[in-house]
């Protein structure tokens, strides 16, 4: 086994080992996805996201390539990918550091001092700037919408979430709702 494999390996299970919960599918530890929190006093608590994790093969000598699954609103967060502007993923990356590195201190930094001059998100970059109160109450509706599932975990969440009706019961364009689950008119 080379060391790049060991390293991945050990950083992996430094995470599962911290208490995260880390999904990773067909058992492949080069791409996976771990839960994330907001930090706490910040306009990001309480939101949980799914941030999806790609190690390149020269990982630890190469950085990781790190997005956000969820919707977040953030100046350096692009809000279609996911993808994250953050330096010391992107440029100044070193061996030195590890996963955990990434999930306990460079995303909460990143929550909790966005950088707008630097935007991958422009519309969040220029409303930080202009309107501070309009950007909170934008990242805390994002929060609500995208980021709390009722107490489920993230890797809990099923993916059909976005066919919810507004009772809360869940249906595709391909089924039908069965009587039994309608509820009496109020007349």
């Amino acid at each position: 086994m080379s060391s790049p494999s060991k390293r991945r390996e050990m950083d992996v299970m430094k995470l599962m080992m911290s208490d995260y919960i880390v999904d990773t599918p067909n058992d492949r530890l080069n791409e996976f996805s771990v839960e994330f929190h907001g930090p706490k006093e910040s306009f990001y608590e309480g939101g949980v996201w799914k941030v999806r994790v790609e190690l390149p093969d020269a990982y630890p000598y190469k950085s990781p390539s790190i997005g956000f699954v969820n919707k977040i609103f953030h100046p350096n967060v692009d809000e279609l990918s996911g993808s994250v502007c953050l330096d010391v993923i992107n440029q100044s990356w070193s061996p030195m550091f590890d996963l955990l590195n990434i999930f306990e201190v460079f995303l909460p930094q990143l929550l909790l001092y966005p950088n707008p001059s630097d935007p991958l998100n422009g519309d969040a970059a220029s409303l930080m700037m202009k309107d501070k109160k309009q950007y909170e109450e934008k990242v805390k509706e994002y929060c609500e919408r995208y980021a709390k599932n009722n107490g489920k975990s993230v890797a809990e969440e099923d993916d059909s979430g976005e066919d919810e009706i507004s009772d809360g019961q869940y249906t595709s364009s391909d089924d039908e709702i069965p009587d039994s689950l309608h509820r009496p008119s109020q007349d």
